[in-house]
Order: structure tokens, then sequence, then C-alpha cells
């Protein structure tokens, strides 16, 4: 809440207190307690070092996608085709057929790292991008998968990363969340990708699904001039009187901060989300036409949209636990699902650069874990945590590279293993925070995002 908010609000309540509408005895003792006085507990914090990002969108293909038919080149695999392979080799006990990659590999960008004919146009960003290869997880179910990248633990509920991220460096914009997940369906693991669990609940991610009302109930429910002011500020001092004798209360003291927080968004939010102040140009980098609010072009505007306004931690999911990357069936699925986000993903990144964006925001693609070499179902391959990939582009990263290897079929991590935790530490890392220091006590013990694993990938840093 800001000096004005506070000021305007006590002259409101006054200029009532002396009328007929409102006891003045009663105001004048809620506004002599001093309740409307207090921090700001969103407040921009400082990181434990120079950082190199301000801001990180995360953006997150739900379902497994797979490794070696976008971003792994396994010619190995394709001649083994239609081969049997044995136990180990990171597949099961049971004997599986190996199935090749169904799309063409070419260099991408200047560097020339190797991207599926899946990703046209985000081959043409390779430079600007540094894939991680060898990624590990300790899953093979979706919601467990899905839960581990998210929050850490793929067993028990804890904060996701976004909360984690507000809660170690706070907000830039007091009148937009500090964390947004642009969800307009929910992935395995539902809410609990963007769910503060037991960090002060300010630090919970606010979801938008977008379409003509992406938040609901946001547009003012009265046009009266200084109705809702007036309202809300007498709310505010009932709901911190309450408060006062419940001080280590953080969902109440949250529930009366995203009062003041959906108060200022019904100025900024709805500008933010019109995208139709793009001109053509733009619109059409992302594969959007105007008039257009929802589908993943969509998200990937608004996020840039969120960005330049300083949101913190903006999540973008591609896909619901129901339509998804996850082909057993057939793999020709991935070509669907890969046309949705190519453009997209590609004309995020070019636009974040021509802005001069990128330099201080964090580009982040992941999916929750890969696929099998073998076939699984009928033309499609299965879960697979044992190697992955993902990938990380613009601030403090060194475009252009490729990190880690697998075996020559994809089935498990040959070089430079970067485990989920691993990849946490290092995003962090980018953002000024080191994950052995971003701790929150709860239930006797220090707790933090990377549990007590982690290094910085120090490989993939500019």
């Amino acid at each position: 809440m800001t000096a004005s908010t506070l000021t305007t609000r006590r002259e409101l309540l006054r200029s009532f207190a002396g009328g007929s509408l409102l006891m003045p005895g009663l105001l004048s003792e809620l506004l002599a307690d001093g309740s409307l006085v207090g921090s700001d507990p969103l407040a921009p914090r400082p990181s434990h070092f120079p950082a190199k990002a301000k801001q990180v969108i995360f953006v997150f293909s739900n379902g497994g996608v797979s490794h070696m038919d976008t971003f792994d080149h396994k010619p190995e695999l394709e001649k083994a085709d239609g081969k049997k392979t044995g136990a180990g080799g990171g597949l099961s006990n049971q004997q599986r057929v190996l199935l090749r990659p169904l799309w063409k590999f070419r260099p991408g960008g200047q560097c020339g790292t190797l991207v599926s004919d899946l990703f046209p146009h985000l081959r043409e960003c390779m430079d600007d991008i540094a894939v991680i290869r060898s990624m590990n997880g300790n899953d093979n179910e979706h919601y467990n998968a899905t839960l581990g990248m998210h929050t850490g633990s793929f067993f028990f509920s804890r904060p996701s990363i976004g909360s984690w991220v507000s809660y170690g460096l706070g907000t830039m914009n007091n009148n937009l969340p500090s964390f947004i997940a642009l969800a307009p369906q929910m992935p395995y693991a539902g809410t609990q990708i963007f769910n503060n669990d037991f960090l002060p609940a300010y630090h919970q991610g606010v979801r938008v699904v977008g379409g003509p009302e992406p938040i609901a109930n946001l547009d003012r429910r009265s046009k009266q001039r200084g109705l809702q002011e007036l309202e809300l500020g007498l709310a505010d001092v009932l709901n911190n009187r309450h408060l006062n004798s419940r001080v280590a209360d953080t969902d109440l003291s949250a529930r009366i901060r995203s009062f003041e927080t959906a108060f200022r968004m019904q100025a900024d939010a709805p500008e933010a989300f019109d995208i139709d102040q793009e001109n053509d140009d733009t619109l059409a980098m992302y594969g959007l036409q105007r008039g257009q609010s929802e589908g993943f072009g969509w998200q990937c505007l608004v996020a840039r949209r969120l960005a330049e306004r300083g949101v913190r931690f903006i999540e973008l999911v591609d896909g619901s636990s129901s339509d998804n990357w996850d082909q057993h069936g057939d793999m020709a699925e991935h070509a669907i699902h890969a046309r949705q986000i190519d453009q997209p993903l590609a004309g995020l990144l070019r636009d974040l650069k021509s802005r001069g964006m990128l330099d201080q925001t964090l580009v982040v693609w992941t999916t929750e874990f890969g696929r099998t070499p073998g076939v699984d179902g009928a033309k499609g391959r299965g879960h697979h945590s044992a190697c992955f990939s993902s990938w990380l582009a613009g601030a403090g990263v060194k475009g252009g590279i490729a990190h880690g290897t697998t075996d020559e079929i994809g089935a498990t991590v040959a070089t430079d293993r970067v485990h989920v935790h691993d990849f946490h530490a290092t995003i962090l890392h980018l953002m000024g925070l080191d994950h052995t220091r971003l701790t929150y006590r709860h239930a006797g013990r220090d707790f933090r995002l990377t549990d007590v694993h982690g290094h910085v990938v120090r490989e993939v840093l500019a």
C-alpha cells in the first residue's frame, strides 16, 4: 500500500466520519489505532549478489516432449529403427523395439545447433539459446515429474519456483502480482505448479486463463466516484484491526493484501492484457490475428507485456492434463503441439531482443521428462525421466551452445548430467539468488527449492 493510497483512504474515511452515513465514534477509534500503517511484504528485496536477470518467463510444455525428436539428434537411433534392445540402457527390463526419430534435424543460427523440423522458427533463434541435453529427473509419472519440475519435490507438495522467486526478490510493480501463471488449462499437478504452500500466501501465483475476461471479476462493481475506495478503506481498517491479534496468520494478511492488489489491478491489468495496442507486425510475429484473446501466441505476447511492466515471474502453461505431448499412440501427433508453440516462442525471443529486454529477462523452456527410444503403445514412446532436453535463453545465458550429451540412442545421460535441482539452482543464480541461502523455516527445519541438492550449471552462463 502506497503512502498516497493511505492518505486518500484516511481522507475519505474522515470526510464521512462527521456526516450521517457512518458512526463517527467507530471510525475515529479505527483511525486512531494505526491499522492502516504497515510494511509491504512484497517490497523489492536485494539479491544475494548482482543478478543477470530481473525476471523470468518460464514455459512449461506438459506431457513429456521427446528429446530425440526435437533437440537431441540421434543418427544411431535412425539406423537402429526396428531393432530390439535388452534390459538396461535406461529402459525397462523388457525388450523394446527401437523407434527412429520422425523428423529431420538441421543446423540452426550461426552456431549450428541441430534442431528438428518440428521447430523451424525456434531453430533460427539458436544463437540466443543454451540447450541442455542431459537433463535428469526422479520420476516417470506425469504428476510427480511435473511437481518436481515446479517445486523441486517429486512426492510432496512444496512451494513452486515462482513463489520462491517472489519470496526472495519481491515485486517490481505494486499494481500487478509478482507471480502470474498464464494457464488456460491445468497441467498434471494442477494448481500446485503456482502454489505458495508453506511460504507466505502473498507469493502464490495468480492464474490467468485468457479470453474476453482473462482475470475474472476485475471490473469495478460501481462507477460512482470514491465509493469503492471508501468501501475498501473501511474494510482495510477492520481487517487490519482483526489481524493485529493474529499477526502470524499469513493467509489472513495475504487476503488483506489481495484487496489492495486487486484494487490497483483494475487500473493496470486490463491495459497489460490488451494486445490490440500492438501493431500488426508484432501480432504477426506471434502468429496472432487482431482481436484474438487466447491461444499460445496470446500467452507469449502477454508474457512480454507483463515482463515489460515488471512482473517478476511469469509462467506459460502449454497443454492440459488431457491434451498434451504425451504421445504413446502415435509420435506424429508431436507435430500438432509443436505448431502451436514454435512461432510464438520464436516471436517472444525476437520481440524481447528487439526491445532490449532479453538482456534482463530469463526465458526458460522445459517439460517434465523425455520419452523412450523404444516403442511404447502403437507407434508412440513411453515416459522417460532418465534424460531429456530443456533450454535457457536471455539474461546471463551463453547462447548458441548445447550442454551435456546422452548415449547414442538417447536412453541415458552420457556426460554432464543436469538434475532438476541443478536446473533450479541455475535459474535462481541468474536471478542473483544463492539456492543454498534462499531458505524458509517451516515445521522445525529450513526448507529450500533445491532441498539439500543442486549445483549451478556454470557452463551455460555467459
